[in-house]
């Protein structure tokens, strides 16, 4: 059973490979999840604010309100783990790569174009053998354009993709008026690769303190049907490898983005609840499922179900939305079923 795959032109032997979180910030972790069988590892993000050090303000908004609930108290750093200052991130890479065999890839998170797009360069030269670009950026100018924001996007993209030798991933949200037409113009700066989706994190409000707080929730498996969807009409279609990154809890949800047309699928949250031994049995359902139905390797099975190989490609599109609607139905006494 070949469970190899190709990704942003390394060779993993396996497409589960955990994102950035706070699991790669800790040596021990990195060696687990490597020994737990990971085909690699993205690091967690090194963050523009971080190099660029010019607001402390950055502090509050990250950890005031945190202890008003213990899942931001597990997995949501204050400014201290931040450690300001990118130093350490790079000789954590440094030392990752003498640690662990399997490929390392950076993360680096921004959105300006400005001097601390350098650091893709150092994240390089530590050694990582890939970076993913995180562009997480929320439009509230009223007087800022769809066509500036993507222009922004696809700047950022290029001077950073002309910074580096090694292959560029860009991780964004699906937020973009057509998806299809930003993806492409996306490889056409440079990128190798596309990670979807970025999750956007939502504030709460606490109302008896008057304030906005953040509030951290992880995914969960059906969070995986927007990416799906769109990987799978992305397949083929554009020149670069696709992760999906949101909604990968089990060893059926890998079997879906591959059948998508995912190169890899990326899971954070799973082992964040569940542990990194999650890995091993992720693996073992993959190689169940493709037992069951006669697939001998990854490559095989990539793209069987996207849109350009599906006998039905219109379920991607209007006709999935016509058909969920009329399945909803309705009893004599009034209530709703499918």
């Amino acid at each position: 059973m070949d469970l190899s795959t190709r990704y942003l032109g390394l060779e993993l032997k396996n497409p589960l490979v955990p994102s950035a979180s706070p699991l790669s910030k800790n040596m021990d972790s990195l060696k687990r999840l490597a020994e737990a069988g990971a085909g690699a590892i993205v690091m967690h993000s090194l963050f523009e604010e971080q190099i660029n050090a010019t607001s402390m303000e950055l502090d509050h908004f990250l950890s005031h309100g945190t202890e008003s609930f213990g899942e931001a108290l597990s997995y949501f750093p204050d400014m201290d783990e931040f450690e300001v200052g990118p130093d350490s991130y790079l000789e954590h890479i440094a030392e990752a790569k003498n640690s662990i065999s399997i490929p390392v890839i950076g993360s680096l998170n921004g959105i300006s174009n400005g001097g601390w797009i350098n650091y893709a360069k150092l994240i390089e030269e530590a050694g990582a053998d890939a970076l993913e670009l995180n562009i997480y950026y929320i439009p509230t100018d009223p007087d800022q354009t769809s066509a500036e924001v993507e222009a922004n996007y696809l700047e950022v993209i290029k001077s950073v993709c002309e910074t580096v030798n090694i292959p560029v991933a860009v991780k964004f949200g699906a937020s973009f008026s057509s998806i299809p037409n930003m993806a492409k113009r996306m490889t056409q700066q440079g990128a190798k690769g596309l990670v979807m989706f970025n999750r956007f994190y939502q504030p709460d409000f606490d109302i008896r303190a008057m304030e906005v707080v953040p509030h951290l929730i992880l995914s969960n498996s059906s969070e995986l049907r927007l990416p799906l969807r769109w990987t799978a009409i992305l397949y083929k279609k554009i020149a670069a490898d696709i992760a999906i990154t949101t909604g990968i809890h089990n060893g059926t949800d890998v079997v879906k983005g591959i059948l998508a047309g995912a190169n890899i699928t990326m899971v954070a949250s799973e082992l964040l609840l569940n542990g990194i031994d999650r890995i091993p049995e992720i693996l073992s359902e993959l190689q169940r499922w493709m037992e069951d139905y006669e697939y001998v390797s990854v490559n095989q099975m990539r793209g069987s179900m996207s849109h350009i190989h599906t006998a039905e490609p219109a379920a991607f599109e209007r006709a999935n939305y016509m058909k969920v609607l009329q399945s909803l139905k309705q009893d004599p006494t009034g209530k709703l079923w499918w």
